[in-house]
């Protein structure tokens, strides 16, 4: 009989444990925010966050308001969305909340490799050394050459410029930006005809338009790596595609070629003194080639469609395009060698800035996470101060909190090019409950965790939509068909993806410097 008993006792403590475990005891304390713990053990409301994370996340506002804890994947994260309570949260010290606790977990899910915190300092200095200032000024060279490269391969020649070609908005601008990116980071394969030649190889473009597809696959399959839901089927998959970018970016391979940026043969220097594996190092570069193109691939297709969409938006652009290009370049005509967008061609240009600013706005919806290093108050905007405890988790919804406001933005679910613009042509400020706001947009998010390769993702998607602009004349297959909706399950993972992509035709103008 004792041994009975001594086997349910155990049988009951393993169960208790299993429940506490899985969030079942949980229950909100005195100043905790509202708790809501759906009805699956441990997976809590997971599954409605990957169907559909923002309407999960506008439903449990209007339920409990501008702060609640949500239990998701065995996590209990609590959901901030009120703007002007976003500065405490970005000051508060590292002692409290950490961002790198989550970005490590969020790498080791995406890319199998466990980020050192002193590896991200390095490569954090790197990052700022080489995408801003006058790094940043090499980068931007790099990168208009090779998109100009690419734009006139794709169009096979510059001969005969009157002709339409067809593609997908999304196809061609992601296409487009992807091998740039990979030419302006990763360089060419060093060989005399590579050095020498301009134009791209038939080889290249094979290599490249593998690895296109093969990333475009892997951008796909984020969402269920990072929430760990992948079928059997899908590990296969992205194990093969794991192993092909391993091999892509192989050191021995990276190390062939030619014109390897700065930013990339600098780290990798820093990775072989300190010892680093070969295989572990090729697992760096492919998040640094995910990281490069995944944001302004898709945000310069939604960039281009809109103005593709919206005539008023396309003649202003174009308008302002053609006058830098009178006011600072020169008279280029067809058949001319490529130009040059100089710094002040792109930071005269508050139209295309604007239409930038609100697709990014519409598009980019990412969630800002840290983990809760110990207990702690909050203390909201309003002067209410709520506890969080220890092992939880706190995010930001910027796209609910301000983005979608119509209080900050009317309409805000309608394209307004000029939304950024004053009645002078200059930035403008937004505010909310008759307080400016310090965080009103923020696409590449905030504090200390901002992306300190922003200014070149902005400059990127400028410069392809300023040579767009300037080298084609641009309409849609049929002027009728609806911007495809945005990806619901994409939410949380920064600018969303097209559920489908949309036709449109281009052709080389007459003459660049029109009159």
């Amino acid at each position: 009989m004792a041994a009975w008993e001594t086997v349910l006792s155990a049988l009951l403590l393993f169960l208790f444990a299993g429940l506490y475990l899985i969030g079942a005891f949980r229950r909100q304390r005195a100043k905790e925010p509202p708790l809501d713990k759906g009805f699956l053990p441990w997976l809590g409301y997971a599954l409605d966050f990957k169907k559909d994370g923002l309407g999960l996340l506008q439903k449990m506002q209007k339920k409990h308001g501008d702060i609640f804890t949500l239990l998701i994947g065995g996590h209990f994260i609590t959901f901030v969305l009120d703007p002007h309570s976003y500065g405490t949260i970005v000051k508060e010290s590292k002692s409290k909340l950490d961002f790198a606790m989550f970005g490590s977990e969020v790498v080791s899910a995406l890319f199998r490799f466990n980020p050192a915190g002193e590896d991200h300092k390095r490569m954090q200095a790197l990052s700022v050394k080489y995408l801003m200032g006058e790094g940043l000024a090499v980068m931007n060279q790099a990168m208009v050459e090779n998109l100009q490269t690419v734009m006139f391969h794709e169009r096979g020649s510059r001969e005969g410029g009157g002709s339409w070609q067809q593609d997908g908005v999304y196809h061609y601008s992601c296409n487009t930006i992807f091998k740039a990116s990979f030419l302006s980071f990763f360089g060419r394969e060093s060989d005399d005809k590579a050095e020498k030649e301009v134009s791209l190889t038939d080889d290249e473009i094979v290599q490249f338009e593998k690895l296109f597809e093969e990333l475009q696959k892997f951008d796909l399959l984020v969402p269920s790596l990072a929430y760990k839901t992948l079928t059997p089927g899908k590990r296969k998959e992205v194990q093969q595609l794991y192993n092909l970018f391993w091999d892509s970016l192989s050191v021995s391979k990276v190390h062939k070629r030619h014109n390897v940026s700065s930013w990339i043969s600098e780290q990798e220097r820093m990775w072989a003194e300190k010892g680093m594996p070969e295989n572990i190092r090729a697992r760096h570069l492919f998040l640094f080639l995910w990281a490069v193109q995944t944001n302004t691939g898709p945000a310069s297709f939604w960039v281009l469609v809109h103005l593709l969409k919206y005539p008023e938006a396309m003649e202003a652009a174009r308008k302002e395009v053609d006058g830098l290009l009178r006011e600072n370049g020169p008279h280029v005509e067809l058949g001319d060698p490529l130009f040059d967008l100089t710094r002040k061609m792109l930071t005269k240009s508050p139209v295309l800035d604007s239409v930038i600013e609100e697709t990014l706005r519409l598009k980019v919806r990412s969630i800002l996470m840290r983990a809760v290093v110990k207990d702690m108050d909050l203390q909201m905007d309003n002067g209410r101060k709520y506890a969080l405890r220890r092992g939880d988790r706190i995010a930001l919804s910027p796209f609910v909190a301000a983005q979608t406001d119509p209080e900050v933005y009317p309409e805000p679910m309608t394209f307004r090019y000029d939304r950024f613009l004053n009645s002078e042509g200059l930035a403008k400020n937004f505010y909310k409950s008759g307080k400016k706001l310090k965080y009103h947009n923020m696409p590449f998010g905030i504090g200390p965790s901002k992306c300190p390769g922003r200014f070149f993702a902005v400059t990127e998607i400028k410069m392809f939509v300023f040579l767009m602009l300037a080298w084609f004349d641009l309409e849609l297959v049929d002027g009728g068909e609806e911007i495809p909706p945005a990806d619901k399950s994409q939410f949380g993972f920064g600018t969303t993806l097209p559920v489908h992509d949309i036709q449109f035709r281009y052709r080389l103008r007459c003459q660049l410097n029109t009159k």
